[in-house]
């Protein structure tokens, strides 16, 4: 079963209000507003498979002792049991910046070796950027939940359409090279893509997923109800042929680069 945060179960929420508050405490005075983004906010969140998608906004800088104090909570957090994906901005990032936005800190699964074997790669005074920040906030304007702070409409700049669509991009070109590794990931996502590209609509996977099994022929719509049960599922329901990814792909992608080309 999947949920948003509405009929988010009591063990969700109280996990994310409890991780909210545990960097609160870290911060002090810094935090200006706290807002969810991704599966949770939009629907689609599978418990056993999804990401908590945060976005932190602070009045100024944080500090490297504070960015260490961070990562060691989410080190101990994150996958206990949702992983969590969460980047911090401080107002002057959000407001002077642009596409990709530079950030203060990140934690995701993918970086829990680098952060535990050598943190310094990312606790030092580097400005690093972020191509993916641009799809974040835009989702955020239009779908994302406000936790903590000022409205989102107060706080978060609007996002231009060729930057939200560069910024998903990235993601787009890593699953055409790796759909036959992670089909379930990589059927929804490039839907996802392709959706927007049509219609200008910013959606979940799983609502990606749902209009793909109703808009594409019986071929098609079938690897991608495959791909849809077995992300609402709690493990995967179905095998992948070599054959049928490679169909998907390469229709998908050539609706994509026309719809491209014509915009």
């Amino acid at each position: 079963m999947t949920y948003d945060w509405k009929n988010a179960p009591s063990k969700l929420k109280n996990f994310v209000w409890r991780l909210v508050q545990e960097t609160k405490y870290i911060l002090g005075d810094q935090p200006l507003g706290f807002y969810l983004h991704g599966s949770l906010a939009m629907g689609g969140f599978n418990p056993r498979r999804s990401d908590l998608d945060l976005l932190v906004i602070t009045h100024h800088p944080i500090s490297n002792e504070t960015k260490a104090r961070l990562a060691a909570l989410f080190l101990k957090n994150s996958n206990d049991p949702y992983p969590i994906e969460i980047s911090f901005l401080h107002q002057e990032q959000l407001h002077k910046s642009t596409h990709p936005f530079p950030f203060d800190f990140h934690y995701s699964e993918h970086w829990r070796a680098a952060l535990s074997n050598d943190p310094s790669i990312f606790i030092n005074e580097e400005i690093k950027t972020d191509p993916d920040l641009a799809a974040h906030i835009h989702i955020i304007n239009q779908r994302g939940i406000c936790l903590t702070g000022p409205p989102i409409t107060e706080v978060f700049p609007e996002i231009p359409p060729a930057d939200y669509l560069s910024s998903v991009m990235g993601d787009y070109e890593e699953c055409i090279e790796n759909i036959e590794n992670d089909p379930i990931y990589c059927t929804l996502n490039m839907l996802r893509v392709l959706l927007y590209v049509k219609t200008g609509a910013a959606v979940s996977k799983e609502e990606a997923g749902e209009w793909g099994v109703i808009s594409f022929p019986e071929k098609m719509s079938r690897t991608i109800e495959k791909a849809l049960g077995s992300y609402r599922s709690d493990k995967p329901l179905y095998s992948f042929e070599r054959k049928e990814l490679l169909l998907f792909k390469h229709s998908i992608d050539r609706d994509v680069k026309e719809l491209e080309a014509w915009n």
